[in-house]
């Protein structure tokens, strides 16, 4: 399946998870910049997202589609609310999205999931080195 690369600058939030690294950003679909749209992407250059969903599925017990999008939308929003590792203001980002997911209804202030994977020159700080904000 062919990826579709998106480009942005804004909010990242990057927190480790299970064994992964995870990268949490928004965007809007069009000009309203309501960031609507969730991009959640695993960091690195062979992931594909789809770790996710099979964490969605082991770990959180979903089974269907619209729960485990919920799911991982849930993790990525407590990772950003709770800091709980990095948060870079400002900085560019390259995603290279496998799944684009519309929601049934609103979720965490989202319409649409998009995973995949994220360059790694978005990345987190070493443990215990805090990045300026």
């Amino acid at each position: 399946m062919a990826l579709t690369e998106l480009r942005g600058v804004g909010r990242v939030t990057v927190f480790p998870f299970e064994d992964l690294t995870v990268a949490y950003t928004t965007r809007s679909g069009d000009g309203r910049g309501l960031g609507e749209v969730g991009v959640v992407a695993v960091v690195g250059e062979r992931a594909d997202g789809e770790e996710l969903w099979r964490l969605a599925q082991g770990l959180g017990g979903r089974v269907h589609g619209q729960d485990q999008a919920r799911w991982i939308l849930t993790q990525a929003s407590q990772a950003r609310v709770v800091a709980a590792y990095t948060d870079l203001r400002d900085v560019k980002w390259t995603a290279y999205v496998h799944r684009h997911f519309v929601l049934d209804a609103l979720f965490a202030n989202h319409e649409v999931l998009t995973t995949g994977r994220m360059d790694r020159s978005v990345s987190p700080a070493p443990p215990g080195v805090k990045r300026a904000r």
